[in-house]
């Protein structure tokens, strides 16, 4: 998706080899007209795949979630990392290490929200070892719902996280891949 390279360029910041500041325009600030064309993007990618549900995890992969949602009319359901005292009981969980926050999270997703007739999207903001994607794959699993495909905003192809989803035969579609973040500088997997 070229409007999202051109803003990774634009407003980007590379904090060392493997790590991609978007807070501009994705994870802390939004633009919702980028979200919206994410969405749309993301729509068009699994269109015609009998999707039911997106599934996301809190809280940076809502927004591209909940547009991508709108576009498909299904509902979105995200996995919480805090423990909720309304979200207690018949709940589905995984273990997930987040590698930015460098933190273990417990994420569950309440039975109440999905069930074996769904298929469910992932969407996520970004790709690098894949352990969020892998927790919320489990949580499928779990609720023996089939898995329909995995959407990310910006997958790191130079770290292991692409290959292995890819590994396991799930549709994984990701609209801005990095190459590299070597001296500073962004390269797509399209460039030279």
């Amino acid at each position: 998706m070229k409007a999202l390279e051109e803003r990774i360029k634009q407003d980007g910041v590379v904090l060392s080899g493997d790590v991609l500041k978007v807070d501009q325009f994705l994870n802390h600030q939004m633009d919702p007209d980028l979200m919206f064309e994410m969405g749309q993007e993301f729509a068009h990618l699994f269109q015609n795949q009998g999707i039911t549900k997106i599934l996301t995890v809190e809280s940076s992969g809502i927004a591209p979630a909940i547009m991508t949602g709108l576009q498909m009319h299904v509902p979105v359901i995200f996995a919480r990392k805090q423990k909720s005292l309304t979200l207690t009981d018949d709940l589905y969980s995984s273990s997930v290490y987040s590698f930015t926050k460098q933190t273990e999270n417990q994420i569950t997703v309440s039975q109440k929200y999905i069930n074996a007739d769904d298929k469910v999207l992932i969407i996520d903001d970004f790709l690098a070892n894949g352990q969020a994607v892998f927790g919320l794959i489990d949580i499928a699993k779990q609720a023996g719902i089939e898995v329909a495909g995995v959407g990310i905003v910006i997958e790191k192809s130079f770290q292991p996280g692409a290959d292995k989803i890819k590994a396991q035969g799930i549709h994984l579609e990701s609209l801005a891949r990095i190459k590299s973040l070597a001296d500073g500088k962004v390269t797509f997997m399209d460039e030279q």
